[in-house]
């Protein structure tokens, strides 16, 4: 039985004009998404511009969240490259009560699976009660998770690490480990995924596509013929064509002006990308406020 299954949105984070984070309207997104469908949100993941949020604003956000009615369903990414901030943004949350968490190899250092299990092995050993998620991301963190590298982690941290993201796609294909969640990061791979055995999808699109992305899950389950399923695929295709940041921000802030605030050197989609992002989208019949539009 997987520990953690479902449709999970990677969250966005929502900025304040003066770029100072939002605390109210970005878990308020959170649970709009949630009441559209998905299960849970993982929290500064790379899609919440966790890399570029400051520690203390993540702190004050989790004290926050603490208080949310979905309290349960959250995931906490941290965004640090630093093991020392790691492990003591951790140690915040686990006060807060969150275990859940989804952790990336550091950033721009070159290193093999040797160094990424003794990584993860200080980490759990600081903070043991703490159930990990691997993000698996090799265009982001210059790593990718081998198979043998996985296996090994989990042999050894059982109870710590209970599944991956996998959205570099060399493993939900062919990873197998039983009690062990594998959630692809995009729409494109739910389907197929979920036909090989994984356990659902964290992805940043769900922000918008919670309520396809749900039926799609379901209906699976129910055994019922899939007929969103092409639909979120075109959807997520669209997406794909931009950085998904910058395609979700341009897409949110036309129903809310706030979503328009990024920080640098995150962009907006410019004039003729956005043209072609709501265009495209219109010709699906997918709209702001109304994703499961037929």
């Amino acid at each position: 039985m997987s520990k953690i299954k479902g449709i999970y949105a990677a969250g966005l984070s929502i900025l304040n004009p003066d770029l100072s984070l939002n605390i109210e309207k970005t878990i308020s997104h959170s649970e709009k998404i949630i009441d559209q469908g998905c299960h849970g949100i993982a929290i500064f993941g790379s899609t919440g511009q966790a890399q570029l949020i400051s520690v203390t604003e993540k702190i004050t956000f989790l004290n926050k969240l603490s208080t949310s009615k979905y309290k349960e369903k959250y995931i906490i990414g941290t965004g640090l490259n630093s093991l020392g901030e790691t492990i003591n943004l951790m140690k915040v949350a686990m006060s807060l009560n969150f275990k859940k968490f989804l952790i990336m190899p550091p950033a721009y250092y070159k290193y093999e699976d040797d160094e990424v299990i003794q990584f993860y092995t200080r980490i759990v050993e600081a903070v043991p009660e703490s159930e990990i998620i691997l993000y698996n991301f090799e265009k982001l963190c210059g790593y990718k998770f081998s198979i043998n590298c996985i296996k090994e982690l989990v042999k050894r941290f059982p109870n710590q690490i209970i599944g991956v993201k996998d959205s570099s796609y060399n493993l939900f294909e062919d990873l197998k480990i039983e009690n062990f969640s594998i959630l692809p990061g995009s729409e494109l791979k739910l389907l197929k995924g979920l036909e090989l055995g994984c356990s659902g999808i964290i992805t940043a699109t769900c922000n918008v596509t919670a309520q396809l992305s749900r039926k799609v899950y379901d209906d699976f389950f129910s055994n019922k013929q899939q007929s969103y399923n092409k639909k979120l695929c075109d959807v997520r295709s669209v997406f794909d064509q931009f950085n998904l940041i910058s395609g979700l921000h341009t897409f949110c802030s036309q129903g809310d002006q706030i979503y328009r605030n990024l920080l640098p050197p995150l962009r907006l989609l410019n004039y003729e990308e956005e043209k072609k992002l709501m265009e495209d989208l219109k010709n699906l019949n997918f709209k702001t406020n109304s994703s499961m539009a037929a």
